[in-house]
């Protein structure tokens, strides 16, 4: 996940330079934190359950 975050980050960066539409700025660097500290799913949301 944090390759495809990363990845659409840098999508998000580009657009905006090449559109200038700098308010992809703000969504690319949501995704660039999540990337690089892996953030996400709160409370292990994204986790996924072990078979008991």
């Amino acid at each position: 996940m944090r390759i495809i975050r990363l990845a659409f980050a840098i999508v998000l960066f580009t657009q905006a330079a090449q559109k200038f539409e700098w308010y992809l700025i703000i969504f690319g660097l949501f995704f660039l934190v999540q990337a690089v500290f892996n953030f996400g799913c709160s409370a292990n949301g994204c986790a996924i359950p072990k078979k008991k």
